[in-house]
């Protein structure tokens, strides 16, 4: 019997079962996909986020997938362009944009090699239930048959349609309408560094990755949704063309690596992180707009933050001292993602406030504030408040 279950291996699931299992537990890792397995993502990983693969000893494994470092940023707005080397973390200079075919499959295998269980082709159906407290698992596999697992504890990290969130009732607190939707593809050589272009309605974002292609991603107001998915390729082409003439000057001569991705699924919520038995990470407790693509480095800081409020050799039978742990990861949760949520939904309007271009124009001619701007990047909001309103 496991101490834990962890449901879904993607970039919240897999550490948080490698980072359980490190610290002792038995750990079993469940996820209905076949790994490698690709998913929508915006790949990419800032500066503190890269950090927590160099502590997990994981960066060198990255890195020899031939994910480029992404050391300089680009910006533009408006008459604004800021362009400079990226702000550096506990002594990390550069962020980084993985395929997640590569970054998943590393991650499982860490957590593998830290002792999990992993079963892969097999679907959480439903929760077992005694009295109040969740207490295990029912699957199916792809092929048919089904199975339980029992455990003192489950993690529902299963994505922003979580299983466990639903079987539990797991309580939304916060949730705001969709900003936006998005559309992407992969571009060879595009870009060396990491590139923001902003316009009234429109956010382009590019993102060096594997192999020598560069995301490119344009996102669109939620309200454009149904008419921009009538022919997204040519409103995405479009959408750079007129946001980031340069990048669609390069993209002219190159041809696209692969089809366009999209979703108007851009979710924004809270919901309740835990209780009796339970607790969910990633996306399945918190999600939102990934114009600011802090989707992955979230998902690492939860992982990160569960297993250091469960800590090493917590008697997981023990429903007093789990809900305490439980508790400790709720409280820093929320602590963690609740300014950067409301700091995204900001951005994610897609308008350029007269308060923001000043403070942008202000960092363009600044360096103390383009630092700050630059830092802002690194996952800490920008104080628009350094200039005047």
């Amino acid at each position: 019997m496991p101490d834990a279950v962890v449901v879904g291996a993607g970039c919240a699931g897999a550490p948080t079962a490698m980072l359980l299992a490190r610290a002792g537990y038995r750990v079993t890792l469940v996820d209905r996909a076949r790994f490698p397995r690709d998913t929508l993502s915006t790949h990419y990983l800032q500066q503190p986020a890269v950090a927590l693969l160099r502590d997990w000893g994981l960066l060198d494994a990255v890195l020899g997938t031939r994910c480029p470092p992404i050391a300089h940023l680009r910006y533009r707005a408006a008459d604004v362009a800021i362009d400079g080397p990226m702000w550096t973390f506990d002594g990390i200079g550069y962020a980084l944009g993985p395929r997640r075919y590569l970054l998943d499959q590393l991650l499982v295998d860490a957590a593998v090699a830290a002792g999990v269980d992993f079963r892969a082709g097999q679907r959480v159906t439903d929760l077992i239930v005694e009295g109040d407290r969740v207490v295990g698992v029912r699957l199916r596999a792809e092929r048919g048959g089904t199975d339980q697992l029992r455990a003192p504890l489950v993690v529902g990290a299963d994505g922003m349609r979580s299983v466990v969130a639903a079987r539990t009732g797991a309580a939304v607190r916060v949730t705001d309408p969709p900003r936006t939707c998005v559309y992407y593809s992969y571009w060879p050589g595009v870009s060396d560094r990491f590139e923001i272009h902003e316009a009234p309605g429109s956010w382009i974002g590019v993102v060096p990755s594997n192999d020598g292609l560069t995301l490119v991603a344009a996102y669109f107001p939620q309200s454009a949704y149904p008419q921009v998915r009538l022919d997204a390729g040519a409103a995405y082409l479009a959408a750079v063309r007129d946001t980031a003439p340069d990048v669609h000057a390069r993209m002219r001569a190159l041809e696209r690596a692969e089809r366009i991705y999209g979703t108007g699924a851009q979710l924004n919520f809270f919901r309740q992180p835990a209780g009796p038995g339970w607790v969910l990470v990633g996306d399945a407790g918190h999600h939102k707009d990934s114009l600011t693509a802090r989707g992955i480095t979230d998902a690492f800081h939860q992982a990160a933050l569960l297993a250091d409020s469960i800590g090493s050799g917590l008697d997981l039978h023990d429903p007093d001292r789990l809900r305490a742990a439980l508790r400790r990861f709720e409280r820093g949760r929320d602590d963690l993602l609740a300014d950067e949520y409301q700091h995204t939904l900001k951005l994610a309007r897609l308008a350029h406030s007269p308060r923001r271009l000043a403070s942008l124009r202000a960092a363009a001619g600044d360096p103390v504030q383009a630092a700050g701007f630059f830092r802002s990047l690194c996952g800490h909001p920008f104080q628009e408040r350094m200039t005047p309103p």
